[in-house]
């Protein structure tokens, strides 16, 4: 999926003017990175609503437009308004297609309800929902799937297990076999200490 982001550039910095920005329904960013300088811009509040529902939004190249000129940019920070559903400020990286990124990737957990471990009575714990990255933007994935079709009672997904897509590498692995990170395992319920004095007390009565 392919996002675009319009902003205009602005010179009235400082924070009296993002406080007057905002007051108009706009909201203050900055993109830099790439070895040039940073611009200030100012984007529609609005439209950004419109975008930050949007999974890829947060992990895919984003294209951008300032005064009509386009770039490509990821996004690295964006802050929010403490109480009000409102974004406050975005930064934004440029990106080199001959640079790797060093990002990280949402996960999306497939065929939970229907795996063998849960329908055996287990419980899947997700210990992570995100992977870093290495990879070139053109090999970025908006997202990165786990099946847990096959996953039983006990099992333990780790990094290792994860297929990346070609050109896309873990960082965490990078580093050698102990950073091979657990990412989601099913476990067995836990039997409450009630259950158990229930099920002793129907045996002794049994016999």
């Amino acid at each position: 999926m392919s996002l675009t982001l319009i902003a205009t550039s602005r010179t009235d910095l400082g924070k009296g003017a993002s406080r007057r920005l905002r007051h108009t329904n706009q909201t203050p960013g900055v993109v830099y990175g790439s070895g040039k300088d940073p611009v200030s811009v100012t984007f529609e509040h609005k439209e950004l609503m419109k975008l930050e529902c949007i999974e890829a939004f947060y992990s895919s190249v984003l294209n951008l437009e300032i005064d009509g000129v386009a770039e490509q940019v990821l996004l690295k920070d964006i802050q929010r308004h403490a109480f009000k559903d409102r974004i406050q400020h975005l930064d934004l990286l440029r990106v080199d297609a001959t640079h790797k990124l060093h990002t990280t990737v949402p996960i999306h957990f497939l065929n939970e309800e229907t795996s063998v471990g849960v329908k055996n009575g287990g419980i899947i714990g997700h210990l992570t929902n995100e992977v870093e990255v290495t990879c070139l933007p053109a090999d970025l994935p908006a997202f990165i799937e786990v099946d847990m079709a096959n996953i039983e009672v006990g099992e333990t997904v780790h990094l290792s297990d994860i297929k990346l897509p070609k050109g896309v590498e873990s960082v965490e692995l990078s580093k050698g076999e102990e950073h091979d990170l657990p990412v989601v395992a099913i476990s067995a319920k836990k039997t409450s200490s009630t259950d158990e004095d229930e099920e002793a007390t129907e045996a002794d009565a049994a016999e």
